[in-house]
């Protein structure tokens, strides 16, 4: 079980404030970096976004030390990474948030199951799955 996910943002703040709002949750700081949040999921299980300005990197630390944080200045745009997210809105609302935004977002399937594709800041993609799509994951992956 993954419980959380840290991602880059250009404003990392709005995208924290989107997450928790898409999640039911609530936002604090993140203190060990600077402008970096924790957007909370509202569930029994921890679900948490880090969010991190675009271009951080965390490198392993010295010795015994923990991870360290830096900035790079030439981080590319797109990467691969991505999640799946269940979440208990419906997909009208999803694809409102995204509207409300300006994010792209769009449903489609993956074959046995369906997704709602949520590009935040059109540059990072979460596969949203309200409800009804969740069942649908879990049937064709189980």
């Amino acid at each position: 079980m993954i419980h959380h996910l840290s991602i880059p943002a250009v404003d990392p703040r709005h995208v924290a404030d989107v997450l928790a709002e898409l999640m039911g949750g609530s936002v604090t700081r993140f203190g060990p970096h600077p402008n970096s949040y924790i957007a909370w999921g509202a569930d029994a299980v921890g679900t948490a976004f880090e969010v991190y300005p675009l271009g951080t990197e965390m490198k392993p630390g010295a010795a015994n030390d923990g991870a360290s944080f830096s900035n790079n200045a030439h981080h590319p745009s797109f990467g691969a990474t991505h999640i799946a997210l269940s979440v208990l809105r419906n997909k009208a609302d999803i694809i409102a948030l995204a509207e409300r935004e300006g994010w792209r977002a769009l449903e489609l399937s993956r074959g046995s199951f369906r997704v709602i594709e949520f590009w935040i800041e059109n540059i990072l993609m979460l596969e949203v799955l309200p409800p009804d799509m969740t069942a649908e994951y879990l049937a064709a992956t189980r």
